[in-house]
């Protein structure tokens, strides 16, 4: 009997990828260094302009984690709902996690890429700034794959995007155009991901 054309193809990368899905609350069994390190360098390894990198990672833990907590619960009452709502569970997830891992552009590329790239002035800033979040946003889904392939559950937390300066202020970094904080830990209760929809309805081909 043989396979059918139509089938998905199935690999353990394709596997992880399948799997991956948010997690908001951990066990407080601790995550081996060795899997800290191994996610950091699947993070790494994404593509990134000119291989310029401009992303620094952060590793949360200990008191430094507790304080991050109660600067995210602290701005609760600044949001309106349902945004504030999101702001506390991030302040629980943040609690609950063992570790978490902030990624944060460094503003390299923006300094530096008109010259690597020979960009008018007028647009440059604009198109480095998106070049950042991209190659940012590539480094932290890595990260998410790599931990989901390790048994690590992960959640990143984009609501935090909305108090940015705040967050960046805490981690000693420079105010910039990306910020992702990504608690990481073992999952509390078995959980399944929200149903996606089917990808026949969002591709377009074109011939």
């Amino acid at each position: 009997m043989t396979e059918s054309s139509n089938a998905p193809l199935q690999n353990e990368t394709l596997a992880s990828i399948e799997q991956r899905h948010s997690i908001r609350t951990f066990t407080e069994q601790p995550v081996p260094d060795g899997h800290i390190k191994a996610i950091l360098c699947a993070a790494n390894q994404a593509p990134s302009a000119h291989n310029q990198q401009s992303w620094r990672f952060i590793v949360i833990r200990g008191d430094s984690k507790k304080e991050l907590a109660k600067l995210v619960a602290s701005r609760v009452t600044q949001l309106p709902r349902p945004a504030s709502t999101l702001l506390r569970m991030s302040a629980l997830s943040i609690m609950s996690a063992p570790v978490v891992i902030a990624i944060v552009n460094t503003g390299d590329l923006i300094a530096r890429g008109r010259n690597l790239f020979k960009v008018e002035q007028d647009t440059s800033h604009d198109f480095f700034r998106t070049m950042e979040i991209q190659n940012s946003a590539a480094a932290v889904e890595n990260l998410l794959v790599a931990a989901t392939s390790l048994g690590l559950a992960t959640v990143w937390l984009g609501i935090l995007f909305l108090i940015k300066n705040d967050v960046l202020e805490f981690l000693g970094e420079r105010k910039g155009e990306f910020m992702a904080v990504i608690p990481v830990g073992y999952a509390a209760r078995p959980a399944a991901g929200p149903k996606k929809i089917p990808v026949e309805q969002l591709v377009k081909y074109l011939e």
